[in-house]
């Protein structure tokens, strides 16, 4: 890209860090992703030819570096890149304190159950495999279920029918979903007013909110009118 011509380290960091999804890559590398299609889930919406165009200009500036496994190649942070983790931090915590719009072109059910797989707290989950099945009521029935299993200390997504028995149903909008992972809705206000609903054993309905729990940026203090308890 086109240099700033100023001598200003913000200006020197934003020629290699302000083209489009550059940041959200580094966001995706930061939050573990290595090999290409993990690094894809997380940015759906980008084309896999920018994703490679990215890639190698992080690679050219000395903030990735690509390694050969057999037939694999993995992406991997170098400590110019980790040093990142502080810049996509404190965006996020901006981005949550002050931007809570959300229009319908921010809703994206491919990304919130990827999210969700990777930060769910495993820990509280019960050690046998236990599976619930999302249906959302306001997208296209192509992807409106979904299905989240956990087995002891693996969790995995998915947009089909896994064949398992389901513990619990919970059938909500996406924009509801998605509000409460981001933190702008609490999980008991979407019960009350049944935006969300829960189909399962009564010991497992009142554990589903504690087992999903919310996304880190729901922690992040927000002004008192952003939020809705």
């Amino acid at each position: 890209m086109a240099g700033y011509g100023q001598f200003c380290p913000v200006a020197k960091a934003m020629e290699v860090l302000d083209e489009r999804w550059t940041l959200l890559v580094v966001r995706e590398l930061l939050l573990g992703s290595t090999h290409f299609n993990e690094l894809r889930r997380g940015v759906p919406k980008m084309s896999p030819a920018l994703l490679s165009k990215r890639l190698r200009t992080l690679e050219r500036a000395g903030i990735i570096e690509r390694r050969g496994e057999g037939q694999r190649t993995s992406y991997h942070l170098t400590d110019s890149g980790q040093e990142l983790a502080t810049v996509v931090t404190a965006l996020n915590e901006w981005g949550a304190r002050w931007i809570g719009s959300l229009g319908e072109a921010d809703l994206d059910p491919h990304l919130l159950f990827w999210d969700m797989r990777r930060t769910i707290p495993i820990d509280v989950w019960p050690r046998q495999r236990t599976v619930v099945e999302f249906r959302l009521t306001d997208v296209q029935p192509k992807v409106a279920r979904w299905w989240l299993v956990v087995t002891g200390d693996q969790a995995e997504v998915c947009d089909f029918d896994p064949g398992f028995e389901v513990d619990a149903r919970l059938t909500s909008s996406l924009r509801t979903l998605t509000e409460i992972w981001r933190g702008d809705l609490a999980w008991p206000m979407a019960l009350r007013a049944e935006m969300v609903t829960i189909s399962a054993a009564e010991d497992v309905r009142r554990a589903i909110p504690s087992w999903l729990g919310q996304s880190a940026s729901a922690h992040v203090p927000r002004p008192r009118a952003q939020l809705q308890s």
